[in-house]
């Protein structure tokens, strides 16, 4: 078997070991303590939660944090925009390595908010259904945080599928809105 070498980083980490078990510790003995700490720390929330979490392992129900709520765009992104704002949040390659692209907060903040007033002029409104049937390009990201942005729910479809199988997709979720791409790249190819 071959190994290979430990890359050493010149970061810091955010904890030393005894602290990691420790809160491991308290993450596994006393979850509903632990986790709340962290959903506070760790994100921006709208409406505080009722309970931490409600488990029924008979009926096969597990809830956490209900009645909460937060907006996942605004936590990947928005957030960040103070500190963060030059800071490459994404680094996309392409299908030739030799392509790529590197995102800031801002950047992403601008596109993201872009795309979602388009869908907003589309009519897309919160708790309305996005179908996304893209290949692995940027706008694919830009288009489920804009769909989270405003509150609808995204269905990502994998580019693979066949025409037949979109389609059920599509009715099955009842989307109001499908966002594709005339073309992609794959393999050096044009599909």
């Amino acid at each position: 078997m071959k190994t290979y070498p430990i890359a050493q980083s010149n970061r810091t980490p955010l904890c030393d070991e005894a602290t990691y078990k420790a809160m491991y510790a308290e993450s596994i003995n006393d979850s509903d303590t632990f986790w709340p700490k962290q959903a506070k720390l760790f994100l921006d929330w709208d409406k505080d939660w009722g309970k931490t979490s409600t488990v029924d392992y008979n009926q096969g129900q597990i809830e956490w944090f209900k009645g909460g709520e937060l907006n996942v765009a605004y936590n990947c992104i928005d957030r960040h925009l103070s500190e963060r704002a030059d800071q490459v949040a994404i680094i996309w390659e392409g299908d030739n390595p030799d392509v790529s692209e590197s995102v800031t907060y801002q950047q992403l903040h601008d596109r993201v908010a872009k795309f979602a007033n388009g869908l907003k002029k589309l009519g897309v409104k919160k708790g309305d259904r996005v179908c996304i049937y893209m290949p692995m390009i940027l706008e694919a990201s830009y288009a489920m945080l804009a769909c989270a942005r405003i509150g609808a729910i995204h269905s990502v479809v994998f580019g693979g599928f066949s025409p037949e199988a979109l389609k059920d997709r599509i009715l099955d979720s009842e989307c109001k809105v499908v966002i594709t791409a005339d073309e992609g790249v794959r393999g050096g190819k044009a599909v």
